[in-house]
């Protein structure tokens, strides 16, 4: 069996949809369905058992072990505020599945973030000694918990109390199908697609710091299919472990994204400024590049697409055909 916390959601179910691709159907998705359609993203797949979260717990009692843990499962909000939901969720869940992962000699691949990284101001380097970490300052509770947690599970690697292998993924700005039911928390291709194909004006931040110029804050952009291929890539590879940057090394703006949009579309893309939210001011970044030379020395060559060829992909295979899910 392979397990898939968060497996109906972004990244879980576009896993889903690799291990069905390589032929597994032996999956336990460890996830909830909710009032919404999130229930789309795995329409099409196959699967063993969905295992609720009230049930996980008596779920791992009884389980021997797995080939794999890819934990996915999180409250990833930037905006989220309620700090014992972050706590039980986002790293208490994490500890167990770490643990019961250890003592069953199973594989355990986890998503952290690059909102450990906070204003970036420390870097983007996945050193992952305990020096380095102690540097970072997430803006937001949400990059706050993944940051403990990265640090509580090399803490416990230290200790030798680990999995055969583990492996956590900053995950740097994922785009890609499946995630509708993200609402406002969706890449800006989702949300602006129909719009820039019906030819509307595209809302981009300002500015609010003079070394920017307006819509040229710049991110790491990159493709739901490249993170998934890269931890294919690790389960294939049961001999490498660490925290590792998951982006594709080349911040671009935002502005370069909707001209993406556009560029998928065949159309001119109209583009307005309009000025940040106060309340997310001081918390904005304004830059994000992932240094990929870990992963890469870790002889990982999954090639990445560029964000025009991303970008392409999303809006003419999945956005704009009558069914977008994978």
């Amino acid at each position: 069996m392979i397990f898939v916390t968060g497996g109906t959601g972004f990244i879980g179910s576009n896993i889903v949809a690799a291990l069905n691709d390589r032929g597994r159907s032996d999956i336990v998705i460890l996830d909830s369905l909710g009032c919404d359609s999130k229930w789309r993203n795995i329409a099409k797949r196959r699967f063993h058992d969905i295992i609720t979260p009230d049930r996980i717990d008596a779920f791992l009692k009884d389980a021997p072990r797995a080939d794999a843990v890819f934990h996915m499962g999180a409250i990833s909000s930037t905006t989220a505020s309620d700090g014992d939901e972050i706590l039980r969720t986002n790293i208490q869940l994490s500890a167990s599945l770490w643990n019961w992962c250890a003592a069953r000699r199973t594989p355990l691949i986890y998503a952290s973030s690059a909102a450990t990284y906070g204003d970036g101001s420390a870097g983007f380097s996945d050193d992952s000694s305990q020096k380095a970490l102690a540097q970072l300052r997430p803006l937001n509770l949400y990059g706050w918990s993944k940051h403990a947690f990265d640090r509580w599970a090399l803490d416990r690697a230290a200790a030798g109390v680990a999995p055969p292998q583990w492996a956590g993924m900053k995950f740097f700005n994922v785009y890609g199908p499946n995630e509708a039911h993200k609402g406002d928390m969706q890449s800006l291709v989702a949300k602006n697609t129909a719009a820039v194909a019906a030819g509307e004006t595209i809302s981009l931040f300002k500015s609010h710091r003079d070394d920017y110029q307006d819509g040229q804050q710049l991110r790491d952009f990159v493709y739901v299919a490249d993170c998934v291929a890269v931890m294919m890539w690790l389960f294939d590879h049961p001999d490498v472990s660490g925290l590792f940057n998951l982006g594709t090394g080349k911040a671009r703006s935002f502005l370069d994204l909707t001209l993406a949009i556009g560029g998928a579309l065949g159309k001119n893309v109209d583009v307005r400024y309009v000025d940040m939210p106060i309340a997310i001011r001081d918390r904005y970044q304004y830059f994000t590049q992932a240094q990929m030379e870990k992963l890469r020395d870790a002889g990982c060559d999954v090639k990445f697409h560029t964000l025009e060829e991303g970008v392409a992909d999303y809006v003419l295979n999945y956005l704009t055909q009558p069914d977008p899910y994978r």
